[in-house]
């Protein structure tokens, strides 16, 4: 798996760098290349095999991947701002408002999304159908139905009277973490106006493991492992899938998760090994 995700992660910095490189030079074009460094660019193999598996070529994905890919480091770069999380340090760097200033950092993810979705017009996709499918799937799970509202909620909690219960965390990370996840893994059959039902299932399930993993990895981790401060959760008094079912439960459901995953992919056969690999993956990584 780590050989396929190195691929993906030298297809994405190129696509990156070459949208990047036609913006005007300066400060603020410096700092939306720095948010897009590093990463484990899961979503982009999503997206990348997801298309494999109903004919797309990866000419026609990866301009999708880098959507993504730009739009997960705008959430990153918003997520970290003192008026959220408030982090210092992202994937092994200072986060992108200690690097430049809060000022830059909020502009730099304004318009690493509007890079996003114009990423998505990309002739080389498809057709106008296919296109505006991706794009109409793609507002809806970034937006205040999908990621953000799942942002909103999160910090909602902070300050609830009462800690959120399994039910109520299954529901906000299905949306701040599981939506992106989800619009990536149905990128192919969105391009090529097939069925998404069994990519949406495996992704919902996907999402909800990976959000399990980073639980634990805030409790289990080693900092210099996974670039980011580790402990803030329980520090915060925060309820997670760790404090609300243990870190055995947590393991337990991570790979019951994990394993419906898998089970959803049986339609596609072999070809979809990578995408079992990864479900595998992500409760296993040490980042």
């Amino acid at each position: 798996m780590q050989a396929r995700l190195d691929e993906v992660k030298a297809q994405v910095r190129a696509a990156l760098d070459e949208a990047l490189s036609a913006l005007p030079k300066g400060e603020l074009a410096d700092a939306m290349a720095y948010a897009t460094v590093g990463g484990k660019r899961i979503r982009a193999l999503l997206v990348l095999e997801s298309a494999r598996l109903h004919g797309v070529s990866d000419t026609a994905a990866l301009p999708v991947a880098a959507a993504v890919e730009a739009l997960h480091a705008y959430s990153l770069v918003h997520d970290d701002l003192p008026a959220m999380d408030d982090d210092d340090l992202r994937r092994g760097m200072p986060t992108c408002h200690i690097q430049w200033s809060e000022a830059t950092a909020i502009l730099a993810g304004d318009a690493l999304q509007a890079l996003a979705f114009a990423l998505l017009t990309r002739d080389e996709i498809g057709g106008p159908e296919a296109r505006l499918r991706l794009i109409g799937a793609f507002a809806g799970a970034v937006g205040a139905a999908g990621m953000v509202w799942g942002q909103a909620q999160d910090i909602a909690a902070e300050t609830a009277l009462r800690p959120l219960d399994l039910e109520a965390i299954t529901r906000l990370q299905g949306a701040k973490t599981g939506a992106l996840i989800r619009f990536a893994a149905t990128a192919g059959p969105l391009i090529a106006g097939g069925e998404t039902e069994a990519l949406d299932h495996y992704a919902r399930k996907l999402g909800l493991a990976f959000q399990i993993a980073d639980d634990i990895l805030d409790v289990t981790g080693d900092q210099d492992l996974t670039g980011k401060r580790v402990g803030k959760d329980d520090a915060a008094g925060k309820a997670t899938f760790v404090s609300l079912l243990g870190l055995d439960g947590a393991r337990a459901e991570a790979a019951r998760l994990a394993a419906e995953a898998e089970a959803a992919l049986a339609s596609y056969g072999e070809a979809a090994e990578n995408l079992r690999d990864l479900a595998r993956f992500v409760i296993e990584r040490d980042t």
